[in-house]
C-alpha cells in the first residue's frame, strides 16, 4: 500500500503565513535589531494582515527578552511564537516573557545529530519526549520543528513527527535548513507527511540554491497548511522564500491572497531594509524591486503603452505602484514621444531618429538611463526648431 492510501482524511486547513523575519530574518549575519525596531516591524507585519510572527529566541535573554515581553504586551492581532530548542531552560524562558505559543526545534538529519548530539539518536528522543512534556502544561500551542529534514532519514523524520503529535504538539515544521531541494522533491516529502499525520504540516524554506519560494509554493501544492517567510527573504546565508513573493505568487497562480494587504508590501519591504540590510534593494529583486514594473527595451515600452498586460504579470496596482516606461539607451520612438508628451514645448507625437540616437549615445556615456529632464534637454538641443516662435 502506498503513501496515499494510507493517509487520513481530514479537512484541509486554509493555508497562511508565519513571518519569521524577527527570527530567522535578524539572525541573517551582521544584523542587530534594537528592540524598538522589532516592535516596529511586529507592528508593520501585524497591519498588513499576517496572522502568525515567530517573535524571536526567549533563551537570549537580555533585550531580546525584554523585546518579546514588549511584543507580547503589544495587543497585535497576530499569534506570537517563540523559537525554542528541545531544551527545558529555553522553554521556561518563553514562558517568562508571556509567550503563550512556542515552537521546538530538534535536529533530525545524521550530520547534525552528530554535531549537537555526538551521533545519540536516543538524546533525540528523550528531549523531544521532557520537551514535549514540560510545554504541554505551560502552552496552549505548541509546534515541533524538524531541523534539516529534507537530509533525514525518511522513516526517521516521519518517526519524529508522529511520536511528535502522539506528545500533544499540534503542528509538524519540515525545515529544509540548508537549501538543497527542489520544487518536485519538496512535494514528494512534504506529501508523505501530510499524508500520516493528523495535525498540520508547515514549510520552512531556504533559498541556498535560490528555490526556497518555489519549494514554500511546492510545499503548499503538497498539503502544507501554513508555510514560513521573510521580508525580502532575508535571512541565514542566501535568506528564506520571500513574503511579497509568496503572496504575490500565490494570488496570480492560485488565487489566494492569504488575507494580506498587498498595497503595502512596497512600505515594508523598504523599511524592514532599512533596518535589517541598509542601502536599497536590488532593482531586479522580484515583486518589490524599482525595475519590476520598469521597462525600457523599445519593443516591451511600445507594448506596454498599448496594453500593459504584454509584459507584466499583474497589475502594477495591486502592490499599489504604477508601470514605468524608462528612457535609456534600448528605448524606441514611441517611448520617447510619451515621455514628450507631457511637456507643453513638444508636439506630444514628436521623436525624430536624430533625438533618438542623441539619447542612445547620452546613455552609453553615463552608463544608466536618462531623467525625463535629461530627454528634454536633448531635444532641446538637437531640435531648437520644435519650439514655438
Amino acid at each position: 500500500m502506498n503513501d496515499c492510501q494510507t493517509a487520513v482524511v481530514r479537512d484541509p486547513e486554509p493555508p497562511h503565513l508565519l513571518d519569521t523575519t524577527l527570527r530567522d530574518g535578524e539572525q541573517m549575519a551582521g544584523v542587530a535589531l534594537t528592540r524598538d525596531e522589532k516592535v516596529a516591524i511586529a507592528r508593520l507585519l501585524d497591519a498588513i494582515g499576517v496572522p502568525e510572527i515567530e517573535v524571536g529566541i526567549p533563551a537570549m535573554g537580555g533585550d531580546e527578552a525584554l523585546a518579546i515581553s514588549t511584543l507580547v504586551n503589544s495587543d497585535l492581532n497576530a499569534e506570537l511564537l517563540g523559537w525554542n530548542r528541545a531544551v527545558i531552560s529555553d522553554l521556561a524562558a518563553s514562558f517568562n516573557c508571556g509567550l503563550q505559543r512556542v515552537h521546538i526545534s530538534l535536529p533530525v538529519s545524521d550530520v547534525q545529530i552528530a554535531a549537537k548530539f555526538g551521533g545519540d539518536r536516543q538524546r533525540l528522543w528523550q528531549q523531544l519526549h521532557e520537551s514535549l512534556r514540560f510545554a504541554r502544561d505551560r502552552s496552549r500551542f505548541i509546534s515541533v520543528g524538524a531541523e534539516d529534514a529534507s537530509r533525514a532519514d525518511p522513516d526517521l523524520l516521519l518517526a519524529v513527527a508522529q511520536t511528535a503529535q502522539h506528545l500533544g504538539a499540534q503542528r509538524f515544521r519540515f525545515c529544509d535548513t540548508v537549501g538543497i531541494l527542489d520544487p518536485f522533491e519538496t512535494m514528494h516529502q512534504v506529501q508523505r507527511l501530510v499524508h500520516h499525520l493528523q495535525i498540520p504540516v508547515e514549510v520552512h524554506t531556504h533559498d541556498d540554491l535560490g528555490m526556497a519560494t518555489a519549494n514554500a509554493l511546492a510545499g503548499l501544492r503538497a498539503g502544507a497548511s501554513v508555510v514560513d517567510v521573510t521580508v525580502n527573504g532575508i535571512g541565514e546565508r542566501a535568506g528564506n522564500a520571500a513574503l511579497e513573493e509568496v503572496v504575490m505568487a500565490m494570488r496570480r497562480l492560485q488565487g489566494w491572497d492569504f488575507g494580506i494587504d498587498s498595497r503595502q508590501l512596497l512600505l515594508l519591504s523598504r523599511q524592514v531594509h532599512q533596518w535589517m540590510a541598509g542601502g536599497t534593494l536590488p532593482p531586479w529583486k522580484a515583486i518589490v524591486g524599482d525595475n519590476a514594473f520598469a521597462h525600457e527595451a523599445g519593443i516591451h515600452a511600445d507594448a506596454i503603452l498599448k496594453n500593459p498586460q504584454t509584459y507584466e504579470p499583474f497589475p502594477p496596482q495591486w502592490l499599489g505602484a504604477e508601470h514605468q516606461v524608462r528612457i535609456g539607451k534600448h528605448s524606441g520612438r514611441r517611448a520617447i514621444a510619451a515621455c514628450l508628451a507631457a511637456e507643453p514645448r513638444f508636439d506630444p507625437g514628436w521623436g525624430d531618429q536624430g533625438l533618438l540616437d542623441a539619447v542612445r549615445v547620452r546613455a552609453i556615456e553615463l552608463k544608466r538611463g536618462l531623467a525625463v529632464e535629461e530627454v528634454l534637454a536633448l531635444a532641446a538641443s538637437s531640435a531648437p526648431q520644435t519650439f514655438p516662435s
